[in-house]
């Protein structure tokens, strides 16, 4: 695994920080010193969280896990989206929906609703539809493919979170940390890294620093897959856990179904009249 260089993370500007007056005191430990009103981030402690956060990514790819990154904001969009596609991981650029995590089974119902209108535009019924109807009907699919489109191959929850500014993805994080789902997250001088389970001190607002981040913890993932693939292909066996998150969630919702079914009641005996 190619691990990140102080060098490489100084020409991205990783250690700019905020203004000194509107730092987290939780940031402490992470900041080297301050200049000209502004925190300067201590990159050394940067690369060791790096290389961390990226070994337990090569983990959960390994392991056949996904991995769910997070990135609305306007300079990290479009380079998360860009570089997550590679390694076909699910992610959210658009706008955070609210329940994504506490509560999927509606967000997946959102899904196959997007999946029933594709079926319908290439049916005959289609066809005969107005004008009028057809728009709707586009318009519709447009919307739910630009909130819900690249989540689409997300049958169950994610294992595990990744945020790029956990002030503005404030709502994921709080989902996160009600399942349990750990979080990777690149935190600033105004944030508190002890919200997340995998903290990167950096600059979260630069795109050139937010693309280098994200790009080595999207190189670790293509490693674990890789290795994954060469254990298939040697039959080596996969952990147990690794084969139940492959299990859809709309199982579990038919099970959860069949035990919220109500019991029959008994008849009730005549009652002896006198």
């Amino acid at each position: 695994m190619t691990q990140v260089t102080f060098e490489e993370l100084l020409d991205a500007g990783c250690h700019f920080g905020h203004l000194k007056r509107k730092w987290n005191p939780a940031m402490a430990p992470y900041i080297f010193m301050e200049r000209n009103g502004i925190h300067i981030i201590d990159l050394n402690k940067t690369v060791a969280k790096v290389d961390e956060a990226a070994t337990a990514m090569c983990q959960l790819a390994k392991s056949g896990k996904k991995i769910l990154f997070v990135a609305t904001k306007k300079q990290a969009k479009d380079v998360v989206a860009e570089l997550v596609a590679k390694v076909n991981m699910p992610y959210v650029t658009e706008r955070w929906p609210g329940g994504m995590l506490t509560n999927f089974a509606t967000i997946r119902k959102a899904v196959r609703k997007m999946t029933s209108i594709d079926k319908m535009m290439v049916s005959d019924a289609y066809k005969s539809l107005s004008k009028r109807e057809k728009l709707q009907i586009e318009r519709e699919r447009e919307k739910l493919e630009k909130n819900l489109g690249s989540i689409s191959d997300l049958s169950r929850l994610p294992s595990a979170v990744f945020v790029v500014d956990i002030m503005k993805e404030h709502i994921a994080v709080a989902e996160a940390r009600k399942l349990n789902i750990p979080v990777f997250a690149i935190v600033d001088t105004n944030t508190n890294p002890n919200l997340v389970d995998f903290p990167i001190p950096a600059n979260d607002d630069a795109s050139k620093s937010i693309a280098l981040i994200v790009g080595k913890m999207v190189d670790a993932i293509e490693e674990g897959l890789n290795e994954r693939k060469l254990n298939k292909e040697n039959n080596v066996e996969e952990p147990e856990d690794a084969a139940e998150d492959e299990a859809p969630v709309e199982n579990e919702e038919e099970e959860n179904k069949d035990e919220r079914k109500p019991r029959a009641r008994r008849p009730r005996k005549p009652i002896a009249k006198n």
